[in-house]
């Protein structure tokens, strides 16, 4: 048989492995690929698409502009000849509920606001920032760094007021219909940190029912 010969026979043969893999792939299984539903901007403010009977988005916004409210209301905070120093943090405020929630989503905004609208009245500390802060109080006193321009003090602030609270919720199920129904409630408290006093509280509650519930995370 001829070089050319053997070539040919070759080709041949791989033309025929090359259609039978086509035939094999035209016969397997099929894929899916149609398109899943397109992303939905949604308003925060307002129940999204997918609700429950948990805390959404727009109860987290209600609650804490509720909130802020109330406290820019009271005089011991917010109408002080000396503006406290608070603490507004999720340290100290538990989720005893039923509901996986991020506290942070909360108090971040409450603290946010809060700082924001109360223009000077409260001074608000960032305890959560503590270890950030005496690093920096290290390299001034070590001549690593200038004293900037603020100055140094003997000590970081201390805080007059932290936030404290709970998050608790009860549920009930109809077995026969399986509607699900929870009541929750919010309690927000400002605690004074030299005399345990509680000098400003504040309640949110909600009730929600429904036959499908969602899976929080």
């Amino acid at each position: 048989m001829t070089k050319q010969s053997v070539t040919k026979s070759r080709l041949s043969k791989f033309a025929v492995v090359g259609v039978a893999a086509g035939l094999l792939s035209a016969c397997g299984p099929s894929v899916d690929n149609s398109a899943g539903v397109s992303t939905i901007s949604q308003d925060p403010g307002r129940q999204g698409a997918v609700a429950g009977v948990g805390i959404e988005s727009n109860d987290i916004q209600s609650m804490t502009d509720r909130m802020m409210r109330d406290m820019l209301a009271n005089p011991m905070l917010a109408n002080a000849a000396n503006p406290p120093q608070v603490i507004v943090d999720s340290e100290f405020f538990m989720n005893d509920s039923t509901q996986r929630i991020n506290k942070d989503l909360i108090t971040n905004r409450l603290r946010v606001n809060l700082n924001r609208a109360s223009q000077g009245r409260m001074i608000f500390v960032g305890r959560n920032y503590a270890n950030m802060v005496q690093q920096e109080r290290n390299l001034k006193r070590d001549g690593v760094v200038d004293t900037g321009t603020t100055g140094m003090t003997a000590s970081q602030a201390g805080g007059d007021y932290r936030l404290g609270g709970t998050i608790a919720s009860a549920d009930s199920r109809d077995a026969r219909t399986g509607m699900m129904q929870r009541y929750t409630q919010i309690t927000f408290e400002m605690v004074d940190l030299e005399r345990g006093i509680i000098v400003w509280s504040g309640m949110y509650e909600l009730s929600k029912a429904a036959a499908d519930d969602v899976v929080y995370r």
